[in-house]
Order: structure tokens, then C-alpha cells, then sequence
């Protein structure tokens, strides 16, 4: 089943653990890019000091309002209240607005990504109520290249089309429909290990194209539930790469699947 607004509107923490063992599912060209996540971290700001949206240095109000204003088109189809919305995020403390966090501010399920040293994008899921600059990232994936029984399941809740042909979305591509009529070859045997944030996104094939998209209504790419995971399973630890947060890098808001080859560190 895909997982719905309910699902990501949850505490963050609660979301980056419930997301181990379900599955992502991309679109591309016609076929089906899955992967099943293993590895997440939470980033809750401002509160977070490893946060996009944390800063030592008051934003001032006016420079809040300026970044909403000029980037608005790009978030406007995604915003309940925007009244409530700015007013949420000017009350805050500590945290700053930017033209790329901007996205990390919609409400749970909304996608957050960014260029990390001009070379590769990291995939964050937005968590929790609108206004609230909180989001889980996706650090590594298992890849199922295979068909199974779960992904004829997908397939056929969410692949299933009666046009001939169609627009993928932003893609700018008119395709045949090549599920109509067809039941072979729906998944994408993809050559890149998705292991840590850059290869996620290069294995799903994302772009900056995708910042914002609601993962609730796209069709290019939304989650599904996948396996259940026991507690037990779940190992908590130190996030990777924030040393600049000083006390925040000691969180233990790192969460991955014991004994799964495919986490990028242990």
C-alpha cells in the first residue's frame, strides 16, 4: 500500500525509524527503479544544530520574508495556509530560511534535496507539520532488481494505465505506454549501489527537479510499505558527517538494519 500524509506527519524520530524496511519506488522511462531503505538519519530543526535550518545568528525578519516571497511560486501548490505557514516559520528561533531549505519547511512527505559538493544530490523525506523545518534523510537502500511477489503487487496498484500514451511529468517526455497489455521486464536492473546519500539518488535517477515534490501525489516516485521490521533489528547511532554541531553530532539519530550489507557505515 503507499503510504499516505498520516504516515510522515508523524514525529521525525518515529518517522526515520518507521521508514527502515519500506520501499521506494521511482519511475523512469517506462519502468520501475525500487529500492528498500536500510539507513536513515533525523534532522529536527532548529533545535538541531546539524540542521539545514539551524543558525547561530538570528535570521532577521526581513530576510525570512524576502527568501518565502521570491521562492513562493515553487511552493505555493504544496502550502494548506500560508498565513499559518510564514507565521510558524518567523515565530521560530535559531533557524534561517534559504532558497534551497525552503523545501524542508512543507509539511511530512514532501521531498528535500540538495547538490553536496557540486558533484552528487542527497534525498530527504520532509516529516512532521507544516512550518516545521524537520526531514529524514535516506542514507542507503538495498536494491531489488528482482521481481517478486510484493513488486507484481506494486506493479499492479500503481503501473496500471488505460491511456496509450502519457507525459512523465517534468521528464518532458511523450511515451508509449508500456504497461498496457505487458507484464515483463517492469523493473529496472540498475548498476549503481546505492549504498550512502549520493548513490541513493543516483541509483533512483534524481535531480534537483524533484525538490518539493509531494511523495503522496507524484508519479514518478512514491513509497510503499515493504517489510516489517522488528525492533531488534533497528541499531541507533551517530549520524555521519555533522562534527560541526558539537553536542547535536552525539545524537543517536541514526537508525539502520542490523547485519544488512547495504548500510554505509556500522
Amino acid at each position: 500500500m503507499k503510504l499516505q500524509r498520516e504516515f510522515f506527519l508523524q514525529p521525525t524520530l518515529k518517522v526515520a525509524k518507521e521508514l527502515l524496511g519500506k520501499y521506494i519506488v521511482r519511475k523512469y522511462k517506462g519502468k520501475l527503479i525500487i529500492g528498500k531503505i536500510v539507513e536513515t538519519e533525523a534532522y529536527i530543526g532548529p533545535k538541531d544544530k546539524a540542521s539545514h535550518a539551524y543558525s547561530k545568528k538570528e535570521q532577521k525578519i526581513k530576510e525570512k520574508l524576502k527568501v518565502i516571497n521570491e521562492n513562493w511560486k515553487r511552493i505555493k501548490n504544496y502550502v494548506e495556509n500560508k498565513e499559518k505557514f510564514i507565521k510558524r516559520i518567523l515565530s521560530m528561533k535559531n533557524n534561517k530560511v534559504t532558497k534551497r531549505n525552503l523545501a524542508e519547511y512543507l509539511k511530512g512527505g514532501h521531498i528535500y534535496i540538495y547538490l553536496v559538493y557540486g558533484n552528487y544530490y542527497q534525498l530527504n523525506i520532509t516529516t512532521f507539520q507544516e512550518g516545521y523545518p524537520e526531514c529524514v534523510l535516506i542514507r542507503s537502500l538495498e536494491p531489488l532488481p528482482r521481481m517478486n511477489a510484493d513488486l507484481a503487487r506494486i506493479y499492479a496498484d500503481h503501473t496500471r494505465m488505460n491511456a496509450d500514451m502519457e507525459l512523465i511529468n517534468s521528464d518532458k517526455e511523450i511515451r508509449k505506454n508500456p504497461f498496457k497489455n505487458q507484464h515483463k521486464s517492469v523493473v529496472l536492473r540498475m548498476n549503481i549501489d546505492p549504498k550512502g546519500p549520493g548513490r541513493v539518488c543516483q541509483y533512483l535517477k534524481l535531480y534537483s527537479s524533484f525538490w518539493g515534490e509531494d511523495l503522496c501525489q507524484s508519479k514518478r516516485i512514491w513509497l510503499i510499505d515493504g517489510e516489517k521490521i522488528n525492533k531488534n533489528d533497528i541499531i541507533k547511532a551517530k549520524r555521519v558527517g555533522i562534527d560541526y554541531a558539537g553536542e547535536d553530532a552525539n545524537l543517536l539519530w541514526r537508525f539502520y538494519l542490523k547485519n544488512n550489507q547495504w548500510v554505509s557505515k556500522k
